[in-house]
């Protein structure tokens, strides 16, 4: 099924509900947040097909912190340029979104067994804005950022999405931000996708699919090839998050499942009611 063909049974099956569904986007390359791409396209698709919600939580791969659970709760959260030898349309992009400090707060108190901790410095960062331009262009829907603590197992961040999972009754949406598969280190520009990037990533989809979200957990099963598709996990983590945010009666809708620069899944994921 192609992206389109996707994001129209996508569209056609979220109806009107109280339950916002959870979203995990394969963000890539800073440049698709100023280049018209098949990705960038996707994004703004999937952001007319979703519900409008009340606010939205983000999971990026780019906020690591180590033994606690940052949450950030400024009024109004700075666009973070945090890359390097990019063209310099990209740092002149912002994305003046209103935070929603008063939700954030009841989220540290939520995450209070994750050492979550108030923050007023981070705002968002590319992991955030770069897909959010295209979902809400106006920027006019309150968000915030939460942290992924690395000195975690894979099982604590997909323990996380659960924990979180009750928003979703509050008109929150919760967004993962990171790939699938993420090695930069193997990438071959305009090349095409390496074997074991097209392994990890069927796997993931086919175990996500099955609702076999321990096996995406599991490290030591996982082995070799979760080492080469992700050398350090930060891209990965929050795509566990948004499994473990999902339930039993979510219908799961792929989209954008190509794999860039050689070694870089686009693969993203909607967990929703039918």
């Amino acid at each position: 099924m192609s992206t389109a063909q996707a994001l129209i049974k996508l569209r056609d099956s979220l109806e009107p509900s109280d339950r916002m569904p959870v979203v995990f986007l394969g963000h890539g390359s800073p440049m698709n947040a100023v280049e018209d791409t098949e990705f960038s396209r996707a994004w703004s698709d999937l952001g007319r097909a979703l519900p409008r919600p009340k606010a939205i939580l983000v999971v990026s791969a780019h906020w690591m912190t180590n033994g606690t659970t940052l949450v950030d709760v400024s009024a109004t959260p700075r666009t973070i340029h945090d890359f390097y030898g990019f063209p310099q349309a990209l740092y002149t992009q912002t994305y003046p979104a209103p935070g929603d400090p008063g939700l954030a707060r009841e989220v540290v108190t939520l995450l209070a067994s994750h050492h979550a901790e108030e923050d007023d410095r981070w705002g968002l960062d590319h992991g955030a804005w770069a897909v959010l331009k295209f979902l809400y262009p106006g920027a006019d829907v309150p968000v915030f950022q939460i942290s992924i603590d690395m000195t975690k197992g894979l099982d604590w961040h997909l323990g996380t999405g659960g924990i979180l999972a009750e928003l979703r009754d509050r008109g929150v949406l919760i967004l993962g931000s990171g790939n699938v598969v993420h090695n930069l280190r193997a990438m071959r520009p305009g090349g095409q996708p390496q074997d074991f990037a097209l392994e990890f990533d069927r796997l993931f989809a086919d175990r996500l699919t099955d609702r076999n979200f321990s096996a995406l957990a599991d490290s030591d099963a996982l082995g070799s090839l979760l080492r080469m598709a992700h050398p350090t996990v930060d891209h990965y983590l929050p795509a566990l998050t948004i499994a473990g945010a999902s339930d039993d009666g979510d219908a799961l809708s792929f989209m954008t499942d190509a794999i860039d620069l050689g070694s870089v899944s686009m693969r993203s994921f909607v967990f929703h009611n039918e």
